[in-house]
């Protein structure tokens, strides 16, 4: 759902003869609805439904991006992305791991760790497969591929896995005035806005990234294939990032790790900033950003854990979501409206400020924790 955007706008805006920013305006609006499901989707998974909310979300958003194929009017791909949003918001890492976090409690970590293993392939296996079968058989193929891929593969391994041996061994599902005063009492924090402030700079940056990659290179020439092979690897890079991290994990804190994420995706936006001169440095933009990135997958629920308490986890990963998806949400408008005025290299400007606002505001909220946990 989330990286078929990425891996076929070009070719949607080829055929189609819509702008750049009428598809990206499509797609932030579905991460939009997702950003704002994101906080009920947490609550009921709070109450003990996160397998029902994990598997139809997948189920329907499957059947809204087969759909994809069919359209011909640009109201058909808004409304569908609408929907797709609201799917992402019960399907995708923030409510796979409130699920994760609320049946395992402290022992949670090992198992996200292990989620984004797999998971970091995503985009490796989407841009692409995206690319071929556009280029064989049509984008509209490609989009039905992707949706079969959902309905048969993605599915069935949900109900397996978060089948439970026996219901009542579940815990036992929180009251909903619970949840709202676990997520009040978080709220009145400054470390939960500086959190917030944090994951939106993270989702906001990676999307634009994400986003704008493709057309970003060919902007300079680069050849097709080596910039879908740039975009590719950042996937595996991601991967590469979570497995250093758990060789460090036990001599580092999982706050020190977010820090140092943050760090290598200031590297990553610098050497992409370099590469127009130095076209060898694309190779450390992919390690950095991927590598960087890919942990923070890891990072935020651990932290927000660590930072804000478990109780009421659902309720107060899905607010913190809300910065986070929807800085993603707005993105794609926000760096294609950049583009307008300035080009790719205020783009790429924008981000790194962007990260640098992020790193200030993390470094800020750890400290704080660390004051009042000492008090």
């Amino acid at each position: 759902m989330f990286y078929s955007f990425p891996a076929l706008i070009a070719y949607w805006e080829a055929d189609l003869g819509w702008s750049k920013t009428e598809l990206a305006g499509a797609y932030s609006a579905a991460l939009v609805c997702s950003a704002l499901c994101a906080p009920l989707m947490g609550r009921v998974i709070d109450r003990g439904h996160g397998r029902a909310v994990l598997t139809t979300c997948a189920v329907v958003g499957g059947v809204l991006v087969g759909l994809l194929s069919v359209v011909q009017a640009s109201w058909q791909f808004f409304g569908l992305w609408l929907g797709i949003g609201v799917c992402m918001s019960g399907c995708l890492y923030e409510p796979c791991f409130a699920f994760v976090t609320r049946m395992l409690g402290g022992q949670a970590r090992r198992a996200i760790t292990r989620i984004t293993l797999v998971a970091g392939f995503a985009g490796t296996v989407s841009f692409p497969l995206g690319g071929f079968v556009s280029e064989h058989f049509g984008w509209r193929m490609a989009v039905l591929t992707f949706a079969v891929i959902i309905l048969v593969v993605a599915i069935p391994l949900f109900r397996y896995g978060t089948a439970l041996p026996q219901a009542e061994e579940e815990p036992p599902a929180k009251a909903l005035p619970g949840g709202s005063s676990d997520l009040r009492r978080a709220m009145t924090k400054p470390t939960f806005w500086l959190l917030g402030v944090t994951f939106s700079m993270i989702g906001l940056t990676h999307g634009i990234i994400i986003t704008h990659l493709l057309p970003m290179l060919a902007e300079r020439d680069v050849p097709v294939a080596t910039a879908v092979l740039v975009a590719s690897m950042i996937g595996p890079m991601q991967v590469a990032g979570r497995v250093a991290m758990m060789a460090v994990e036990r001599r580092m804190s999982m706050q020190v790790i977010c820090a140092v994420s943050f760090v290598f995706m200031i590297g990553a936006i610098s050497s992409l900033i370099g590469s127009i001169a130095l076209p060898a440095l694309l190779v450390l933009f992919v390690v950095l950003q991927g590598s960087g990135y890919g942990v923070t997958s890891i990072t935020r629920p651990v932290v927000t854990a660590e930072i804000l308490g478990r109780a009421g986890f659902g309720s107060i990963s899905g607010a913190l979501a809300l910065g986070f998806m929807g800085a993603a949400a707005a993105s794609a408008t926000l760096g294609a409206a950049i583009w307008e005025v300035g080009g790719y290299a205020a783009v790429r400007w924008t981000v790194f400020g962007c990260i640098l606002v992020g790193l200030a505001a993390f470094l800020t909220a750890m400290t704080l924790a660390r004051r009042e946990q000492a008090a």
